[in-house]
Formats: structure tokens, sequence, C-alpha cells
């Protein structure tokens, strides 16, 4: 096993856990975890800490706004103290009506199924996404936030390493090529891979920690 087999395989092992996962969401190819995915992946692409994003992700579920439906038909009031209770307080009164417009424009045009929209873009990466960016709050971070993990239940999708996780790339002294990292890290899912690279990316003590137990 060579230098950077060593490197991926710490990083895997002791990282390798996805945004979803952590949130506490099941994802699969369905309507709800679909919506609650794109939800976490607004979040997370803010000036924020991912752990307040996905604390937030969690205080939004607990209060039931996991669906199109729900989070449009929630007044204003209880999104703002959904994301204050996840701690999610710099951003809260912009994401909530971001969401409520998001969710829908989302019922609206795709019947509130993220499926509809994966349809639309006709198995175009590209496509898939500039249509998610048609959603109010999500940018390029967003989309691309979205794809890394949605990979897991849309292969076709994949591998999708963005910038972010060949930025963690970068820090660990691995190749930022995405086929050259897929075949470093063997059998791992993209969507792992993705999740264990981009908390490289934002915390050096990860990337440390994982080069210090490859050495």
């Amino acid at each position: 096993m060579n230098r950077d087999e060593r490197v991926v395989r710490e990083l895997v092992s002791g990282y390798g856990r996805t945004y979803a996962e952590e949130a506490g969401i099941r994802l699969a190819d369905t309507p709800q975890p679909l919506y609650r995915l794109l939800v976490l992946s607004l979040l997370l692409s803010a000036r924020i800490r991912a752990s307040v994003a996905v604390a937030a992700a969690r205080a939004l579920h607990e209060d039931r706004l996991d669906t199109p439906r729900r989070m449009a038909d929630a007044d204003w009031q209880q999104r703002v103290d959904a994301l204050g209770r996840g701690g999610y307080r710099r951003y809260d009164e912009r994401t909530a009506t971001q969401l409520g417009d998001g969710a829908e424009l989302l019922d609206e045009r795709w019947g509130g199924d993220l499926r509809r929209l994966h349809e639309e873009a006709g198995g175009d990466t590209g496509e898939l996404k500039r249509l998610l960016q048609e959603e109010p709050g999500v940018g390029p971070a967003g989309a691309d936030i979205f794809l890394r993990e949605a990979q897991r239940v849309w292969p076709e999708v994949g591998p999708y390493l963005d910038r972010k996780a060949l930025d963690g790339a970068d820090r660990l002294g691995l190749p930022k090529d995405p086929r050259k990292l897929t075949e470093l890290a063997k059998d791992t899912e993209p969507a792992v891979l993705a999740a264990a690279l981009v908390r490289a990316a934002l915390d050096k003590d990860v990337a440390e920690d994982c080069l210090q137990r490859a050495a």
C-alpha cells in the first residue's frame, strides 16, 4: 500500500461520514429525504459552522418542517424559531424566507418531488446543478453540496468531487483528480469519500490527524 492509499484509508476510516448521516437523514431516492438533503445543503452553504447547519436541519425535522408542503404551510416565525433553536441565528430571518419560497417553488414546479427535477435534467449533471440553483438560497456551493451527497442515490452523478472536496485532497497531498481519488479509495462510496475530503478541507486538524496516522 503506497502513501496516498494509506492517507485515504485513514481519512475514510476516521472521517467517512456523510453530512446527511450526521443530520439523521436516511438518504433514499424518495421525496422526503431528498428534500431534507436540499434543505441541509442550503444551510451548509452559508458561512457558518457545519455543526450548526446540521443542528438546524435536525431542528427543522423535529418541528416536522421536512416536506415542501409543510415548510410552505408553516409561518415565517415557525421557521425562524426552528433555525434559532439549532443555533442558526446569524442567517435565520433571510433563510426562513428562502426556505418558504423554495418550498413553494418546488411544490409548484416539480410537485414537491426532486426526482422530477432529476428527470428534467435528463442525465446531464451540469443541467442538474443549474436547476438546483433555481431554488431560492441554493447557489453553486449549495448545489455542489447536494450533488456530493445525492450521488449516493443518483450514482450516475458520480464521482462528484467538487472544488471543496478537491481542496481537501490538496491539503492531504493527494491528487486533485476525481478518478484517481476514487481509485485510491477502492470500494469506498464516492459520497463518503467526498464528505471525508470536505472535512479535511474545513479542518486542518482532520488533515494533520490523517497524515500522522498514515505516516
